[in-house]
């Protein structure tokens, strides 16, 4: 009897964990009765069915691809997906797999339901965004909240005549709302928000969701109207639908897209209130004289002019606190934390030429030292190819398997077509017929083992490098050969030595650096696939690990 697998899902925080248990008690009722054995069950506890991005639907569709069972069993199609597109590819995958689509609502699973219940599905959640929408402007023309909180306010619980929750309902919290006029009033006579932000992490004032302030939390989005300088519901006013929010089809992840104005839905909460007229003015006429500072003819904003991208931007991090080392002042570097937040001790700044110059001279000449890397690259080589021969040998192994199979196959039919049979024959030509099958569909899957890696790697890679930097010198290879600079690098933790200078610790990235060396432009891959990225020490030998 075929192998069955369970899935169950529930999409919504309201709904209870048994929903998944009662689901799971249907299907295992369903497979009793056909004689189905269970191979295992998967399931995804309140995640939308609108996307594939679920741990239980991803785990079904890798055990069904490794012939794991042949039959999925669900309470309905609904559960797998709503997404016509995603409900069309888990068909397609399962079938390519040999595995059967069953549920309790629609039975048999073939094409025709494919197309009904994926367009049923999308038109159900388009019908269910629309229900949604309709219910929080009702609630937003109602003076209430449509959804979410902003710091400030609290959250008020009440119950209505009948019983139910009266939801969106929030006050002022005296607290936070004393922060809120001060950031205002602060900024109003000429503070900038990274001063502000500094001055309440000082004083330990907890920000929004209990975390340290930051200065986009202060300056935010002004055409959003997100941040606490733009959030007019400080003045009273609430306003909603500014943005709406579509799921990446690739992702899965919402993305955010504005919304014309006059899509906005605006109503008068003066309840609410927390900053006088007087002083919100005054901060937008400080916010559009700073803007017009930065603005050009063209009409682009500061935000959208490019800066310059440096060779080791991104790369750079703090050895206090493991944040970004950014551009804070012309051609230094420093701790974006202590600059923006000022939790971090780390004052720090070097200069951007100095730093440059001391990495690429330490990964000329120490990354790696010669007869260190000759020595990692010999014994690296070695286990890797080690590792793929042993791959190889494995795929032969079932290539030999599969060609004997089906000489055992070939001289059966051969025997009954001579008119010679016994009673096992039949039994044995089906085990030899499975057999050939789970063959043939192992190597289909079977990943080719990458070439070996070459035993003069370490020769090699200095012969790469050497190119590398002659070509950093040159303009126009230069913008390539940084970008292949780059990929050597794993991270440079940047901290104060003893005497206050800047001391820099380099890691290399160890993908980069093997990719270089055997003249591929893809890392190198172990055996099972896995990427080998970057690493501090290997197996008690630090090459790719030095200070500068």
């Amino acid at each position: 009897m075929p192998a069955v697998a369970l899935y169950a899902r529930y999409s919504s925080d309201h709904q209870r964990d048994a929903s998944i248990e009662d689901q799971l008690r249907l299907c295992r009722e369903r497979a009793a009765h056909e004689g189905w054995p269970i191979a295992d069950s998967y399931s995804d506890r309140s995640i939308s069915g609108a996307s594939l991005m679920r741990p239980g639907i991803q785990a079904l569709m890798q055990d069904a691809q490794a012939g794991r069972f042949q039959v999925v069993l669900a309470e309905s199609l609904d559960r797998i997906s709503r997404d016509q597109e995603d409900i069309a590819g888990v068909y397609k995958r399962l079938t390519f797999a040999g595995v059967r689509m069953v549920t309790l609502s629609e039975g048999d699973i073939s094409e025709l339901h494919i197309g009904l219940k994926g367009t049923m599905g999308a038109l159900y959640l388009k019908d269910l965004a629309d229900k949604t929408r309709r219910g929080l402007r009702g609630r937003v023309q109602d003076g209430k909240s449509g959804g979410g909180n902003s710091y400030g306010y609290r959250v008020v619980h009440r119950t209505g005549p009948d019983g139910t929750p009266e939801r969106g309902e929030r006050a002022i919290e005296p607290t936070e709302a004393a922060v809120v006029r001060r950031i205002f009033t602060y900024y109003a006579v000429g503070k900038s928000p990274t001063q502000i932000v500094h001055e309440l992490n000082a004083e330990g004032v907890p920000g929004p969701r209990g975390k340290a302030w930051g200065p986009s939390t202060l300056f935010g989005n002004a055409k959003r109207g997100n941040g606490v300088l733009n959030n007019e519901l400080y003045i009273g006013r609430l306003v909603w639908n500014r943005q709406r929010f579509l799921k990446d089809p690739t992702t899965g992840k919402r993305v955010a897209r504005p919304n014309p104005p006059e899509q906005w839905v605006t109503q008068d909460v003066p309840e609410l209130r927390i900053v006088d007229d007087a002083l919100w003015t005054k901060v937008k006429e400080r916010q559009t004289a700073i803007r017009a500072r930065y603005v050009k003819d063209d009409g682009n904003a500061l935000t959208a002019r490019r800066r310059t991208r440096y060779l080791f931007s991104g790369l750079i991090k703090c050895g206090e606190c493991g944040g970004g080392y950014s551009m804070v002042y012309r051609d230094l570097f420093g701790c974006s934390t202590y600059k923006n937040k000022g939790t971090c001790t780390n004052a720090l700044r070097v200069r951007r030429q100095e730093l440059e110059a001391r990495v690429l001279a330490a990964m000329r000449d120490k990354l790696m030292d010669p007869s260190l890397f000759r020595a990692f690259c010999e014994e690296f080589t070695r286990e890797l190819n080690r590792l793929r021969m042993d791959a190889s040998a494995g795929i032969a192994a079932k290539q030999a398997e599969l060609e004997k199979v089906e000489r055992g196959i070939h001289k059966i039919v051969e025997a009954i077509k001579e008119g010679y049979r016994t009673p096992g024959m039949k039994d044995e030509l089906f085990a030899l017929e499975d057999r050939k099958a789970k063959l043939t569909e192992d190597l289909a899957h079977a990943a080719t083992p990458p070439a070996l890696l070459h035993p003069n790697m370490a020769q090699q890679y200095r012969k790469r490098i050497d190119g590398l930097f002659t070509a950093l010198q040159d303009e126009r290879t230069r913008l390539e050969a940084g970008d292949d600079v780059r990929a050597l690098v794993g991270r440079i933790v940047v901290s104060p030595d003893q005497d206050g200078r800047a001391a820099l610790w380099l890691e290399g990235d160890l993908a980069g650096i093997l990719s270089l060396a055997s003249g591929t432009k893809t890392p190198a891959a172990s055996s099972d696939g896995r990427v080998l990225t970057s690493v501090v020490a290997w197996v008690g030998f630090e090459p790719t690990t030095f200070r500068l």
